[in-house]
């Protein structure tokens, strides 16, 4: 499996696993072993509104979240690799979003993230930006 093919399906199985977990739709003690173990113990998550979540908090809003958005649902494109140094892997993609509601009920954002490779994938470091309205309304919202 190709570089690019890993982080891809890292990336969509995790984001698989939000829409299972917001749904309601997988066991609660998911959490740790399909989420909070990719994560670096040091990760940091700066979502589009700019505020710095650790690994903890990250947690403590997920176990809040869950079931609490039935109709959300998310479709990753355009995964990029941007820079790979060593085992680390500088990565983009976009992430639509529908029936959120945390935010926008539709909406899309392109995120950065660094990883780690190796025997397991690890994140390090997400970023996500929300997407020009005028990108947003020349994409489809029909997944």
């Amino acid at each position: 499996m190709t570089t690019l093919e890993q982080v891809t399906k890292e990336i969509v199985d995790l984001h698989d696993f939000f829409t299972q977990w917001f749904n309601g739709t997988t066991q609660r003690d998911q959490l740790e072993s399909r989420f909070l173990t990719n994560l670096h113990e040091d990760v940091i998550f700066i979502p589009p509104e700019g505020h710095i979540l650790s690994r903890s908090m990250l947690k403590e809003g997920f176990d809040k979240g869950f079931g609490s958005n039935t109709d959300f649902r998310i479709q990753i494109r355009d995964v990029t690799i941007r820079h790979k140094i060593g085992n680390l892997v500088l990565a983009t993609y976009t992430e639509w979003q529908a029936g959120a509601t945390q935010s926008e009920n539709i909406n899309a954002r392109v995120t950065t993230v660094l990883m780690e490779m190796g025997v397991s994938i690890k994140w390090l470091h997400i970023q996500e930006t929300w997407l020009p309205d005028s990108v947003k309304a020349a994409g489809s919202f029909d997944f």
